[in-house]
């Protein structure tokens, strides 16, 4: 794109001229040096040397990757206020600080605050759909100001409504609870969907059935956290799966401590898994379970959790995917011996889960893939400024690990450019930073400084340094014969310098 081309007018035809295509289609056609025909809200075309209807926009896609929005499945939006506070948490710390302690603290307008901002910084990043997993709804005003937030950017979102101040069967029966549902359901909004979130801990007495019956009455999908370390396992599988809840709209989040007994009830009910590569690896839900679920033929979809920890972007969550499973795939191999010489997951792979996974996974079968007819959430990624952007060889290898939210050039959504030359399009950055910064300055008046700092720096556990058996040689002196064989000099309790019990030389 040359400085001289104006940003796309809304209502008129757009065109992304000569790129490499990833239709994401049913084959993850690839097209080299074709053209995407946006028409209203619609793909109208995809191939080479378009005709196009007057007036047409036309995007210089040349040396650029075209494909389609990128899809979050679950991601915490009213918490990214607190963008990078928890970046050494444990799950642990998170349950303390949001279930148990500070989560009650977040108003209306701090549930707004975060969403705005998260829902920004989607756009920015090309994920042109968005899962607010929204547990902080502790009433139906904050419910409002979600969605308020939401539809004031013109991404597409899911609001998955959630409350962690109250037990899913408690707050799915309260009247004006399910008349918000009922409302967002009717509201006829292509860009604003809904779900309901609550998580199921195992109970024998399976308490969250009403939950569910309520979900199945206003037929509503779920989307739970499943298989989180010491927090659900497979005994809320089995009940969810014995009481008939188990559908093929359920999405399972993370599922990382599962048996095989439960992903084979989610495969046989249709269900789809929500990896949050990053975080499982981080915050300890289990391992990333893609490794184990390619075999039950379970669909996967992306999700990058929350921003208190980690980045909002999809390519981080390729990228850790792929780096996950491949590294449990040699790890298993080494263990019996073996080596791995051909890698079974592919950076296609991911792609697909990050667009099409998505959209499987939502239930939106217009979305998620370049095709005639479908919603045209189209991404253009290109960056003429950046070495890294040539050559171009493996495109599904350069977005999944080439690739980043920087490089994002143009995205649209429903047809409409939202993102042009790398800029956020009509866009109040300050306007949202000063809601951001309110926000910031209420939480640390509510907590006080002291439990605002220890909140952000746990203490650290001791490391217990293991005995070292050799001290440090100096080989220069021992002149020619310590070049040729090398010495190694016993380690000998009492000749260590007191005080040094535990200090590595240098």
């Amino acid at each position: 794109m040359t400085q001289s081309e104006p940003t796309p007018v809304a209502g008129r035809p757009v065109i992304l001229r000569g790129g490499t295509v990833l239709t994401m289609d049913d084959s993850c056609t690839v097209l080299e040096g074709a053209d995407v025909l946006v028409v209203d809200d619609r793909i109208a075309a995809v191939g080479p040397a378009l005709e196009v209807p007057e007036g047409t926009q036309e995007i210089d896609a040349r040396g650029g990757i075209v494909m389609p929005g990128m899809i979050d499945t679950h991601r915490h939006m009213w918490q990214t206020a607190m963008r990078g506070y928890g970046a050494d948490w444990t799950l642990t710390q998170y349950f303390v600080w949001y279930y148990l302690e500070h989560g009650r603290t977040f108003r209306p307008q701090d549930v707004a605050a975060g969403n705005r901002l998260s829902a920004l910084e989607s756009l920015e990043a090309g994920v042109t759909t968005t899962v607010d997993w929204s547990h902080g709804l502790q009433s139906v005003d904050h419910a409002e100001a979600a969605v308020d937030a939401l539809r004031s950017v013109p991404g597409r979102f899911v609001l998955a409504y959630g409350n962690i101040q109250a037990a899913p069967w408690e707050w799915t029966a309260d009247a004006g609870v399910q008349s918000f549902l009922q409302r967002l359901r009717d509201a006829g909004d292509d860009r604003m969907g809904v779900q309901l979130a609550f998580d199921v801990t195992g109970d024998p007495a399976f308490p969250e059935k009403a939950a569910f019956e309520v979900a199945r009455e206003l037929g509503l999908p779920v989307t739970t956290h499943a298989g989180v370390w010491g927090a659900t396992n497979d005994d809320g599988i089995r009940l969810m799966h014995e009481h008939g809840f188990m559908t093929p709209e359920t999405v399972y989040v993370h599922a990382a401590s599962l048996t095989p007994d439960s992903y084979h009830r989610i495969a046989a009910t249709g269900g789809s898994i929500s990896v949050s590569t990053e975080s499982e690896q981080s915050a300890g839900q289990g391992y990333p379970p893609t490794w184990q679920v390619r075999s039950h033929g379970i669909p996967v979809s992306l999700s990058m959790d929350t921003s208190v920890w980690w980045s909002g972007d999809l390519f981080s969550a390729m990228r850790t995917t792929l780096g996950a499973d491949r590294s449990r795939e040699h790890f298993e191999a080494h263990l019996k011996g073996d080596t791995v010489t051909h890698l079974q997951l592919r950076a296609q792979d991911v792609v697909q889960w990050a667009t099409r996974g998505g959209a499987l996974a939502l239930g939106r079968d217009d979305l998620g893939s370049l095709e005639p007819g479908k919603k045209a959430d189209v991404v253009l990624i290109k960056n003429d400024a950046s070495p890294v952007s040539f050559p171009l060889l493996n495109p599904f290898g350069h977005v999944a690990f080439q690739a980043q939210r920087g490089d994002v050039h143009t995205v649209l959504v429903d047809g409409r450019v939202v993102k042009h030359a790398h800029q956020l399009v009509d866009v109040d950055l300050a306007a949202a930073r000063r809601e951001i910064d309110a926000t910031v300055g209420h939480l640390r008046s509510a907590l006080g400084e002291e439990a605002w700092a220890a909140g952000m720096y746990p203490d650290l556990p001791g490391t217990e340094m293991l005995d070292n058996p050799y001290q440090y040689t100096d080989y220069k002196s021992h002149g020619t014969h310590a070049a040729r064989e090398p010495v190694f000099e016993e380690h000998m309790e009492t000749e260590r310098p007191a005080g040094r019990e535990s200090t590595p030389h240098h």
